[in-house]
């Protein structure tokens, strides 16, 4: 009997470190395979659009453990059963859309994790194999991404930042955007409040986390964002672009 696997992302971050997550989509257990040795902390796992079921998360999330890397999915709404069954059946990690009130990020907590912080449902699963104290432990490496994608989140952003055992306060542009009127990732007005909302969760003393390329990731850093995700979808366009522009 020993220890629950270690939870390199949230180690990083509780040593004050900056986590690195590469998301895109498809991403088989073989992608996970394949981006293992570049050195991300984490893997962003798609169940809100993309294709990952519940029989898929076994063996995605034992990739990102042969490769030490945390495995975080993202549910598709907040719901007690799909948080905790996504953690039962491998997950090290859960990302919750639309995380809109201090209420809305208390109930991910009580769904994420054991007594006495929860009432995550009493379930050992894959990763309590081998393991003593399995739900103490457990309430420790998990990790808690909510998702600041709407205005009213925004809005109740202050009293949001009050609530314990959230890992990651993530601010979305996308859905961001949509909620402001603006269906767009780049408009200015959309990333000033992307921007202003960072600052606040940092002033705060919270982990904030954001996406997009190496330009942004280096502005992050500056604004003391912790948790820096990236789309690799981008890289196969840019590859191909010049691949195509060479054989041109």
């Amino acid at each position: 009997m020993g220890d629950i696997r270690p939870n390199r992302a949230k180690e990083k971050l509780a040593n004050g470190g900056t986590v690195t997550c590469i998301q895109g989509g498809p991403m088989p257990a073989s992608m996970v395979d394949l981006v293992g040795p570049l050195g991300f902390d984490a893997v962003w796992l798609e169940a809100e659009h993309g294709d990952v079921d519940y029989g898929d998360i076994p063996d995605l999330t034992r990739a990102c453990d042969l490769w030490g890397m945390a495995s975080l999915v993202r549910a598709n709404r907040i719901e007690p059963g799909i948080i905790y069954r996504t953690l039962d059946v491998g997950a090290t990690g859960i990302v919750v859309p639309h995380v809109n009130t201090a209420d809305d990020a208390r109930e991910v907590v009580e769904a994420a994790k054991f007594h006495p912080i929860g009432h995550r449902g009493f379930f050992s699963g894959r990763q309590s194999y081998g393991v003593d104290d399995f739900v103490g432990q457990a309430n420790d490496q998990s990790l808690l991404v909510v998702m600041i994608e709407d205005v009213i989140a925004v809005e109740n952003l202050d009293e949001m930042l009050t609530v314990d055992h959230i890992d990651v306060f993530f601010v979305a542009p996308g859905d961001l955007g949509q909620s402001m009127g603006i269906p767009s990732m780049s408009d200015p007005r959309v990333l000033k409040v992307v921007d202003e909302t960072l600052a606040r969760i940092v002033a705060a003393g919270k982990v904030a986390g954001g996406v997009g390329g190496a330009d942004r990731a280096k502005q992050y850093v500056e604004m003391g964002v912790q948790f820096i995700g990236t789309n690799w979808n981008p890289w196969l366009g840019a590859g191909a672009a010049e691949f195509m522009g060479a054989v041109r």
